[in-house]
């Protein structure tokens, strides 16, 4: 029972985290992107609709994150190259997102999908508990997590992480110092479209492998809120996916186990303490400002 629970909150989480660390890196670039759930759902979509067209769950996955990067480069070029609103530009990408997904996935409803395979080690992956939660979890699993480490290195460790920190924190003084700000948040914006793509494929071809019109259900704004909630840093984001997946995972385990609570009540449980954390964090206003980069949110026009 207790490896059955597990299980289903590490895919519960794994969306969650892939998102997360995406938003997190175009967040410490200064770009604020709300429209994390339309690439989350249109990666969905194309992750299963390349999946049925070519058999192939990798490609499909492959094609989740292409079409991720493809909304957030429509994004970037509103905000950063056209200097519209941030906010605004963000809210209309995932109208736009959620819209154009039930449109193209329109046909693909009903159809069956093809679930990506989880790891299989012989004589690892059986055995008892410790075999399947950490040696037979799917590629999408292990991928989140050396995303983690891999932002967290990139960050702190590395020369372009710098300068990726410097860009979010005050765009003017990098630009004087000749990095372009316009360029690092291009690919920053990239990044995070790609990881929200794999988030929205992950939901279509290895949580569920079906298509449903908005079926990401609100797992973008989770995100969002769990950058915040991490204060900008990785590995508080993973901390935080799996407490938010657990959270998901409860609402069918309390049904399973006939606690008398309504099935609404339960199923608004993530959103409920999406806000509550929110709430809670808005509290240490201190400790929050510390960690906001400094230019979030705030569009840059180069000198002429």
């Amino acid at each position: 029972m207790l490896e059955a629970i597990i299980l289903t909150i590490i895919t519960a989480a794994t969306p969650l985290l892939l998102a997360a660390t995406g938003e997190l890196v175009v967040e410490k670039s200064g770009v604020l992107n709300l429209g994390v759930e339309g690439m989350m759902v249109m990666g969905a979509v194309a992750g299963f609709a390349v999946t049925v067209s070519t058999g192939s769950p990798l490609l499909g996955i492959l094609g989740g994150a292409v079409a991720g990067v493809l909304v957030s480069l429509l994004f970037a070029f509103v905000t950063l190259t056209l200097v519209a609103n941030q906010v605004a530009s963000g809210l209309a990408l995932t109208l736009f997102g959620l819209g154009l997904s039930g449109l193209m996935g329109e046909s693909f409803v009903g159809q069956p999908g093809i679930k990506l395979a989880s790891l299989d080690i012989p004589g690892i992956t059986s055995l008892p508990f410790v075999g399947k939660v950490l040696f037979g979890q799917d590629i999408l699993v292990y991928l989140s997590f050396v995303a983690v480490f891999g932002v967290s290195w990139f960050l702190n460790r590395t020369r372009a992480g710098l300068i990726l920190r410097a860009v979010g924190d005050n765009h003017s003084s990098a630009h004087a110092l000749g990095y372009s700000v316009i360029g690092v948040r291009y690919l920053a914006v990239m990044f995070g479209g790609a990881m929200a793509g794999l988030g929205g494929a992950y939901l279509s071809v290895a949580y569920t492998p079906l298509w449903v019109e908005n079926m990401t259900a609100g797992r973008g704004w989770i995100a969002l809120a769990l950058v915040v909630f991490a204060s900008w840093m990785p590995w508080r984001a993973a901390i935080g996916a799996y407490l938010f997946g657990a959270v998901t995972v409860l609402q069918f385990h309390a049904q399973a186990f006939g606690i008398g609570f309504p099935s609404q009540f339960l199923a608004m449980l993530p959103y409920l303490a999406t806000v509550i954390v929110l709430v809670a964090i808005s509290g240490n206003r201190r400790a929050t400002l510390f960690n906001t980069p400094s230019s979030l949110g705030k569009s840059f026009v180069p000198d002429r």
